[in-house]
């Protein structure tokens, strides 16, 4: 399991997204504040709060290679 922040700013940020998580076996999860969705959802995301940063949890095999993938959309803490 890994766990960083990420930041989706625009539209087009979500639909690339999720094209590149849709890609991973496993659970995969983001989260603001209270509320938890599948980062496969699109619908899910956009009811997030995308004006803070997001928490993503990988619950996949291949973590590092998820994590890799999505290294445009992570930000520093």
């Amino acid at each position: 399991m890994k766990t960083v922040k990420i930041r989706l700013s625009t539209i087009e940020d979500v639909r690339d997204f999720v094209e590149v998580v849709r890609q991973f076996e496993g659970d995969i999860d983001l989260s603001s504040g209270r509320y938890i969705v599948d980062a496969k959802s699109i619908m899910g995301i956009f009811s997030l709060d995308l004006m803070s940063p997001i928490t993503l949890t990988a619950h996949a095999e291949n973590c590092d290679k998820l994590i890799d993938s999505l290294k445009k959309y992570i930000i520093a803490e």
